[in-house]
């Protein structure tokens, strides 16, 4: 989710934006006008990651870098195997947390996404929300912002997700970047972000059968496939941005832009210093 899957800068282009990078975007922008230096972020989300791995290998190529603010988002691609244990990967979660802490960066958590209407999804729904609430404690204990994603009733609806049905699209990646906003107690740049959609039309039963065949074709068996032969999409990848320069507004991750299917269809904590942004998680 980190990485910006689904969310191009362009519609031509393979630069990837998403929630991250929107959050930056705004964060820089307010600390620029309360007469700071521009914010420099670094992006070292990679897609497929799972929480090992973001712990062991991102966070600490993270907190190498001095960040203010960190966010760590995991866990996700882990509870997708059947022998997920929720509990267990929330008490490496917290070392993780602490460790964050204890390197005097602020932490941002996401919790899972709440998976109810998603058919092959909601088997996991229950791990998802035990998880959810370990976030919440973790939060509670080691003094971390948490963005609510699972309590974001206007991601219950299709069109804030890709085609995978995996990931956001460019107008769910722009509601989680104003949620996390208010995660770390600030005013989000969209007044309304948690609006739901308007209504859409619904789609003929032929048309849904054929739709949902084409997304197990294109989506889920080679998936499936990966899965069983150890592989992950995120394999041979690197980090899109993986060290911490300024955003600048004419860059990838300098703006925060946004494709709104809503207008479509119907109607930083201030520092003398640039402020350093990490994000880190499994794309």
């Amino acid at each position: 989710m980190t990485e910006g899957l689904w969310d191009p800068y362009s519609s031509h282009g393979e630069d990837l934006r998403g929630w991250a990078d929107r959050l930056a975007a705004s964060l820089s922008a307010r600390q620029v006008a309360d007469g700071g230096a521009r914010l420099e972020y670094a992006n070292l989300a990679v897609r497929g990651r799972l929480l090992g791995p973001i712990l062991d290998v991102q966070l600490p190529e993270a907190l190498a870098a001095g960040p203010d603010l960190v966010s760590i988002v995991g866990g996700g691609n882990d509870l997708l195997r059947p022998n997920a244990d929720p509990d267990r990967l929330a008490a490496r979660l917290e070392r993780g947390v602490r460790r964050a802490r204890e390197a005097g960066a602020q932490v941002l958590l996401a919790t899972g996404t709440d998976t109810r209407r998603a058919p092959l999804l909601a088997a996991i729904r229950p791990k998802v929300a035990v998880y959810n609430a370990h976030i919440w404690s973790i939060a509670r204990r080691t003094g971390a912002d948490v963005v609510d994603v699972w309590g974001l009733r206007a991601l219950q609806d299709w069109r804030m997700w890709a085609e995978d049905r995996i990931h956001l699209s460019p107008e769910g990646h722009h509601r989680v970047a104003q949620a996390a906003l208010v995660g770390l107690g600030l005013a989000p740049d969209d007044p309304h972000w948690a609006r739901p959609l308007p209504a859409a039309e619904p789609m003929p039963a032929r048309e849904q059968w054929r739709t949902d065949a084409a997304w197990l074709r294109r989506e889920v068996y080679p998936w499936a496939r990966r899965h069983l032969r150890g592989r992950s999409s995120g394999d041979g990848r690197t980090a899109k941005r993986p060290e911490p320069v300024p955003l600048t507004l004419d860059e990838p991750g300098g703006a925060a832009q946004r494709s709104d299917p809503a207008r479509r269809s119907d109607p930083a904590r201030p520092d003398s210093g640039p402020t350093r942004d990490e994000a880190g998680g499994d794309g």
